[in-house]
């Protein structure tokens, strides 16, 4: 008998604090390291959900940001290099009344796990997947990863890397995500505010975090952090108000005559940001305003649209198949292995 997915709303007996989800082991990142804000950020946050600790699993890969699951005092598992997705899938589609999140980085879900990613994406599973970006390879000490700029001079790369870099967002996006922001780790409001939005999606929910990794790429992304100049190059998203931004909101994002994409020039007609656009190509084109230099980034929500999730259509065709069945499950079963497709070697 395959009962129903229990509600992901529901209710702990007794109010959660952040205290609450703190576990009890010494957390172990470099002093200054962006994932100790993420990390404030999301304990903070995770009372909201109003779920049990017991519902809810944190899965990781390798790599700095995947000693999460240590220090969240709730389910988790530190998975294989780039498989986290694979294996939260499993989770999730079994398990539907747990609410799953995957924490990742840029190495470890762009470059082994690349496949995994894009089709958990591409699946739709109920998962909530943070990519922490900080454009290196910081466990292994230094090397350039996925998300690197062009040129950029590492340990692996003393003459400048000679890649083209991902853009997570994109990539995402390219793979039919249904769900895509872009946040900052230092900016706690505009965190949880995303964090809060993805929650509450049902499907893949994907957001990227720029994470700053003070001891191996220190200050990349400091152009859009530092008060002085991030309002010139920060643009932020927000459902249903025309995207501008820059002192006195000088600059506008804009859909020129004749273009495919999105531009931003000085004044004009700025376009009313909405995530909920079916077709990706209009949150596709956002994603293309992100170049290596920061000079144009906008964060927000990008994309937040509603189809079947992998876990409804597979727990559907469970429903269907027991209402077909016929017999006992030990009937079933020898039937099925006795079926049009096994043979006997005399």
């Amino acid at each position: 008998m395959v009962s129903p997915p229990l509600s992901r709303s529901t209710l702990a007996l007794t109010p959660l604090t952040m205290k609450d989800f703190k576990s009890d082991q010494e957390v172990r990142w470099c002093p200054g390291c962006g994932d100790y804000a993420i990390l404030a950020a999301v304990q903070s946050f995770m009372p909201e959900l109003g779920i049990p600790r017991e519902n809810i699993v944190f899965v990781s890969g390798i790599g700095c940001s995947s000693r999460f699951p240590y220090y969240m005092n709730t389910y988790g598992l530190h998975s294989i290099h780039g498989r986290a997705p694979a294996i939260a899938t499993g989770l999730s589609a079994s398990r539907p009344d747990l609410s799953v999140w995957v924490v990742t980085g840029d190495g470890d879900a762009l470059s082994i796990g690349g496949n995994h990613l894009i089709h958990a994406l591409r699946r739709n599973v109920n998962l909530k997947i943070l990519l922490f970006n900080n454009r290196i390879y910081g466990l292994t000490k230094g090397q350039y990863s996925p998300t690197s700029e062009l040129g950029k001079i590492t340990k692996s790369t003393p003459a400048g890397s000679a890649d083209s870099p991902f853009n997570p967002l994109s990539l995402a996006l390219g793979a039919e995500a249904t769900f895509v922001a872009r946040t900052i780790d230092s900016d706690r409001k505009h965190l949880q505010s995303v964090l809060r939005a993805a929650a509450e999606h049902e499907g893949s929910a994907f957001v990227e975090i720029y994470q700053n990794c003070n001891i191996f790429n220190d200050g990349a992304f400091d152009l859009i952090k530092d008060a002085e100049s991030r309002d010139a190059h920060l643009i932020r998203l927000e459902q249903g108000r025309p995207i501008t931004f820059g002192a006195d909101d000088r600059f506008s994002v804009v859909h020129p005559e004749g273009s495919f994409g999105l531009q931003v020039q000085e004044g004009g007609a700025a376009i009313v940001h909405d995530a909920t656009v079916d077709d990706p190509a209009y949150a596709f084109a956002l994603s293309r305003l992100s170049g290596s230099d920061l000079s144009t980034t906008p964060i927000g929500v990008f994309r937040n649209v509603r189809r079947p999730s992998y876990d409804e259509l597979v727990h559907k065709q469970l429903l269907d198949a027991q209402a077909q069945a016929t017999g006992t499950p030990e009937e079933m079963l020898n039937d099925l292995l006795n079926s049009g497709d096994t043979w006997t070697i005399p």
